[in-house]
């Protein structure tokens, strides 16, 4: 009975098709019935050109978002979602957009970023960390760090860093919601991970673990601001999410990257039982905008899990955030710190 249920569940979290019907009843979220009126509400969604986070980006529009910031790297792509937006729901939605540019490898733009937030709106109800290295070979940042590392979390952990106060300042009347996209992945992370310093984190693991340690990652960072940011100010709930087996760019093309041969397994094989961007952003925008808990990890359609030993583990989320200070600190101490960007991160 037990095997039935965990296939049921490998089913219902990561396969396309009728698979989130086979959810538990209060499990269930419907883009169609259940998002809540997001009216005078504003978000923000790195990564909100394309795929999960442009379905994210679309489905909250769609629910009367008054406001929202997308932050990606390609002018072309953000000018294509824009105009699918305009061509369904109407002009008036798509200029509710505002596009910024920005590789979030690079916390001087992350900042920048952060900053012209701040001058164009006074509130920020969702926070949407979305933005992601997929399944690719080991690489370095020209300051010398992980680039899935650096992508995935530090640049994430800067601009949350920077927005702090407009969270805060939002909570006092609303509820604020952070979702960041952490994956089924992070089960790949080796075991003798300890965020213990530089050199361990710029190991080559081979594609999995690399990108399986970056979303562990989310999970943790989440875990870490529900213990600290939720426990002082109740309002902002912080949540991990897991989107399935998703039929984005990052398992069409960028898989053949590290597997140019292996990785028509994902790209073409998959296809069938994979998910469409509608599916895969469901929990996505569950954690963004219905969710009243904080400190989950939520996997499809909206369902908590208790994820691996690695990402239940308190202390190692301590550890990591104890090295993304002091990388930041290191690497980016006239660029980032010098200009403001803060260590203490809740």
């Amino acid at each position: 009975m037990e095997t039935v249920r965990n296939v049921q569940t490998t089913i219902t979290e990561n396969m396309g098709g009728i698979a989130h019907s086979l959810a538990n009843k209060d499990e269930q979220f419907d883009l169609e019935k259940d998002v809540p009126d997001q009216s005078g509400k504003v978000a923000l969604i790195t990564g909100g050109s394309e795929g999960i986070g442009f379905a994210t980006a679309y489905t909250l529009l769609k629910a009367n978002l008054a406001k929202l910031f997308i932050v990606s790297l390609s002018e072309d792509v953000v000018e294509n979602s824009v105009e699918e937006i305009k061509k369904d729901l109407g002009s008036q939605y798509a200029s509710k957009v505002v596009w910024l540019q920005c590789d979030m490898s690079d916390l001087k733009a992350v900042t920048d970023v952060a900053k012209q937030v701040g001058e164009q709106t006074d509130r920020l109800d969702i926070l949407c960390l979305n933005a992601a290295r997929g399944i690719m070979t080991y690489q370095l940042t020209e300051y010398g760090v992980d680039r899935h590392f650096a992508v995935n979390h530090i640049g994430h952990v800067t601009l949350t860093s920077h927005l702090l106060p407009l969270l805060k300042k939002t909570s006092k009347d609303s509820t604020v919601r952070i979702q960041i996209q952490a994956s089924n992945a992070h089960e790949q992370t080796p075991e003798d991970t300890k965020f213990a310093s530089l050199d361990e984190l710029n190991r080559d693991l081979g594609p999995m673990p690399q990108y399986g340690r970056a979303k562990l990652t989310g999970i943790l960072y989440a875990r870490y601001l529900d213990a600290h940011l939720h426990a002082e100010h109740p309002r902002i709930l912080i949540n991990a999410t897991h989107p399935g087996v998703v039929e984005t760019k990052m398992s069409v093309d960028d898989i053949h990257e590290p597997y140019p041969v292996r990785g028509y397994a994902m790209s073409v094989a998959m296809k069938p039982l994979k998910k469409d961007i509608w599916m895969g952003c469901v929990s996505t925008v569950y954690a963004a905008s219905a969710t009243e808990k904080s400190g989950q990890y939520i996997c499809p359609p909206a369902t908590p899990e208790p994820g691996s030993e690695l990402a239940r583990n308190k202390q190692l989320g301590e550890q990591l955030m104890k090295l993304t200070r002091e990388i930041v600190q290191e690497k980016f101490s006239t660029e980032s710190v010098g200009r403001g960007c803060p260590l203490k991160d809740y």
